[in-house]
C-alpha cells in the first residue's frame, strides 16, 4: 500500500483499493452504521478518512477474508471489536509478508 497525504479519498478511490463495487461500499456503510460513517460534502459526496478506510478494512476482512455473513460479523464487531481488530491487523501483515516474500521469490527466479 502506498503512503500519501492526502486527507480525503472518493468513494470510487477507497472502492478500488479494496476491489470491491462502489455500491458494495454503500451497502455496508447501510449495514454496519456505527463502523463505516463517511463524511459526506455539501452535495452529500461521500469523503473517507484514513480512519475510515481502516474500518472498511475491518469489514473487508471479516466478511470477504473470514467469509462471515452479515449477521455474523455485526455480531463480531459488537460482542469482540478489539478481537476482530486485531484479527483484522494479523491478516494485513501476513498478506504484506505474502506480497514480499513472492517478490523476493521473482527476484531469485530471475538470477
Amino acid at each position: 500500500m502506498h503512503k500519501t497525504l492526502k486527507k480525503y479519498y472518493s468513494i470510487s478511490e477507497v472502492a478500488a483499493q479494496f476491489d470491491v463495487a462502489e455500491s458494495v461500499l454503500r451497502y455496508w456503510e447501510k449495514e454496519f452504521p456505527q463502523v463505516i460513517a463517511p463524511r459526506k460534502s455539501g452535495r452529500n459526496v461521500r469523503q473517507y478518512c484514513k480512519e475510515d478506510i481502516d474500518q472498511i478494512r475491518l469489514v473487508y476482512n471479516l466478511l470477504k477474508v473470514r467469509g462471515m455473513k452479515i449477521a455474523a460479523a455485526r455480531e463480531a464487531l459488537t460482542k469482540n471489536r478489539q478481537g476482530a481488530v486485531n484479527t483484522s491487523e494479523m491478516l494485513d501483515r501476513l498478506q504484506s509478508v505474502r506480497d514480499e516474500l513472492i517478490a523476493i521469490r521473482k527476484e531469485l527466479g530471475s538470477l
